[in-house]
This record gives C-alpha cells, sequence and structure tokens, in this order.
C-alpha cells in the first residue's frame, strides 16, 4: 500500500515550522512507515521544488506558480500533473488531502481521493463568528464535495463541517496520533505553582480570557506563575499586530510581574516546559482535535481545558482532567487552583490522561485504524 499526502505545511528541517496540522500529518506518515506502508507527502508553498528521503518518507517540496490572477490555477494544475505522475510511476494507492483552503479543489487526480478534516478556515470562522472570505468558502466546498471519502479527526468536525456547508457526507472519526514514547510522564516539576499554556498566541485559543483568569488565580496564589510560549500573531478583530500585546494590559499589575512569555521556542525544547509545569491550561474557542493537548496528556500533566465539542472527545471532566467554558474566568480558574492545591487529584488526571493516550491516541493505534479505513477506500474503487 502507498498512501500519499498533500499539505500547505510540514515539520522538517527543509519544508520547514509547521502547526497542528504538519504535526499530525507527520505523526500519521511515521507510523505508517513503521508498519511497512510505503509513504509520500507533497507539500505546497515552498521556496523551491526538490523531491527528498527523509526518515523513509518521500517528500515532494512543491513551489507555488508566481502570474498575476492565475496563481492558484497553475498551482493547482501543477501540484496535480505531479501527483498523477507520482500515481502511475510510484504506484499510490490513496491521496489524502487536508481540509485547509481546499487545495485539492477541480484538481482530477488518478487515485481516490480522502479528505480528512482538520479545521478548514470556513470552519474556524463559523466557530469564531468571523465572516469567512468568499474564495476560501468556495474552494473548501468543492473540494469537500469533490473528494470521495471523508475522514474527520473528531466528530464535532466532522458535524461542523456538514452544517456550515449545508452537505450530509458520511465520514469516519480517526483522530489526530502522536508517539506516547515520545513524550514520557516526569515527576520532577517547579516547587512553585507554575501553569503553563504552550501555543501560538491567537485569540481563537483564548488567549485574551488567559489574563483574566490568572488574575483571579493570583488571588488565591500570589507565588503562582504563569509562563506562556509560542509565537504571536496579528489579531484579525482589532486589526493589532500583536495578540500578545492585547493581552499585556489586561493582567492586573501584580500578576503581569508573575508572567512570562517566552515567544516562540523550538519544538524539540517544548517537553521541557510541559515537565516543568504543574498544570497545563487550554481556553480554546475554536480547535479540531490539537495535538498539543494530547502531548501534555502523555506526560500526565494535570489539564484545565474547554469544555467545547472537541474537547469532550479528548478528556472527561473530573477523570482525565477539569474543563469549563473558557468565559467562565471564575469557574476556569477555579479548577486552576484545585489541582495546584491537590496534589491527589493532580496525580490522579495525570495518570488517567496518560492512559487515555495509550490506548486511545498512540500512533500505533491510530495507525491501524487509518490503515483499515484505507483499505475499504481501495476496495470500493476496485
Amino acid at each position: 500500500m502507498h498512501i500519499a499526502f498533500l499539505t500547505p505545511e510540514y515539520p522538517g528541517p527543509k519544508s520547514g515550522h509547521s502547526g497542528g496540522l504538519g504535526t499530525s500529518i507527520k505523526n500519521l506518515a511515521t507510523a505508517l512507515v513503521q508498519v511497512g506502508i510505503n509513504v509520500s507527502v507533497f507539500v505546497y508553498g515552498q521556496s523551491l521544488d526538490e523531491v527528498i528521503n527523509e526518515n523513509g518518507i518521500r517528500l515532494y517540496r512543491i513551489k507555488n506558480k508566481q502570474f498575476k490572477g492565475l496563481s492558484w490555477w497553475l498551482t493547482r494544475k501543477k501540484i496535480e500533473h505531479l501527483i498523477n505522475g507520482a500515481i502511475r510511476n510510484q504506484k499510490i494507492n490513496i491521496l489524502e488531502v487536508a481540509d485547509w483552503t481546499g487545495i485539492s479543489a477541480w484538481m482530477k487526480i488518478d487515485c481516490p481521493v480522502v479528505m480528512r478534516l482538520n479545521g478548514s478556515d470556513t470552519y474556524f470562522c463559523s466557530i469564531e463568528n468571523r465572516q469567512v472570505k468568499w474564495w476560501n468558502k468556495m474552494h473548501e466546498k468543492k473540494a469537500y464535495q469533490q473528494a470521495n471519502s471523508i475522514l474527520a479527526v473528531s466528530d464535532f468536525v466532522g458535524h461542523k463541517t456538514n452544517d456550515i456547508f449545508e452537505l450530509n457526507r458520511n465520514y469516519a472519526v480517526i483522530p489526530n496520533s502522536i508517539d506516547a514514547n515520545r513524550f514520557q510522564s516526569y515527576k520532577e516539576e517547579n516547587t512553585y505553582p507554575t501553569i503553563l499554556y504552550f501555543g501560538t498566541l491567537i485569540r481563537k485559543k483564548g488567549v485574551l480570557d488567559i489574563p483574566l483568569i490568572f488574575n483571579k488565580v493570583m488571588d488565591a496564589i500570589p507565588n503562582a506563575q504563569l509562563i506562556l510560549v509560542g509565537s504571536d500573531a496579528n489579531d484579525i478583530e482589532s486589526g493589532n499586530h500583536s495578540t500578545w500585546e492585547l493581552m499585556k494590559p489586561l493582567f492586573s499589575e501584580i500578576a503581569y510581574k508573575q508572567v512570562c512569555y517566552l515567544g516562540k521556542q523550538p519544538y524539540s525544547e517544548i517537553q521541557e516546559y510541559i515537565k516543568q509545569a504543574n498544570v497545563c491550561i487550554f481556553p480554546s474557542y475554536a480547535e479540531a482535535l490539537p495535538v498539543s493537548w494530547l502531548e501534555a496528556m502523555a506526560m500526565e500533566k494535570a489539564i484545565v481545558a474547554s469544555d467545547i465539542g472537541w474537547a469532550t472527545e479528548m478528556l472527561t471532566h473530573e477523570k482525565e482532567a477539569l474543563l469549563c467554558h473558557p468565559s467562565q474566568h471564575e469557574v476556569f480558574a477555579e479548577h486552576i487552583v484545585r489541582l495546584l492545591t491537590d496534589e491527589v487529584l493532580k496525580k490522579a488526571l495525570g495518570n488517567n490522561a496518560r492512559k487515555r493516550v495509550e490506548t486511545q491516541f498512540d500512533n500505533a493505534v491510530v495507525a491501524k485504524q487509518n490503515i483499515e479505513f484505507y483499505k475499504k477506500v481501495i476496495a470500493q474503487k476496485d
């Protein structure tokens, strides 16, 4: 079996940095290779065209075409030609495409196309009550309609995508995954109460609620420290170039002194920050099924997170984490304080979170589910 992926991002020394989408694809691709599946990855938006072998994965870097008014079409035709050539020469059985911006719209691919829903632009705009660009929505809907089969990383994103596109496509739910062995639990934590948020500083992840939550935590635990790790982002709603600049005045004067914003850090070092944290927080309003949460779960960290849709498919309140809506600042803060002051509960939630990753979100477990799905798609073609 030979599986190919088409994606706008993929983490690697040559392909560049990546967010959760690229990381989730790399996790799956690596797991598939480990069980003998051939894997190719096509990454567009690159600085040059080249084909390299990276840890057993055939990686196609694709430079977008540049021609005013026609770049989108010429780039699609270039990708289509390249993939169809690889289908013939490399015997690719399935192409899996990302839903983001609908890159596969109007492509004619010579093998079955599976779309994996990790959250399109239309999806995130809908959750955030923002106006989506008509161009993006048109392409995303067309690509969604064209795909032979649909996978969703959570039932929430599958159901929501059908709603926003006013369609009723069948989809299978197979979650994102991580290699649990790479994220071992650590018992050594900071002796002072440390709260960690790691991820992009962007409105949809609830970061503008973090200062208001932390102010309330400080009322109960004056020596608490908040550590923020992740790249800053423009704020679409206000037009501000920096979400961090929007966050800063929301902290009380006392609380701000206990905040450490480290900016973007190498992915290889994130584990060290998770290791030292006493509690990890994820007050997000818009996700599909975030890999970062799985990483904290695998390291047995006590977590306080949103209770929206996808979250309850990953975590059960009072079993693997404490959950509430991120707008409930008082309750969110109370959950954090509870975990910082109750060692027994903190350890119990962390242990349960690790077990859930091992049984439901580990690469080996999820790779098997994907292989069975791919086999069914191939059988339908035959």
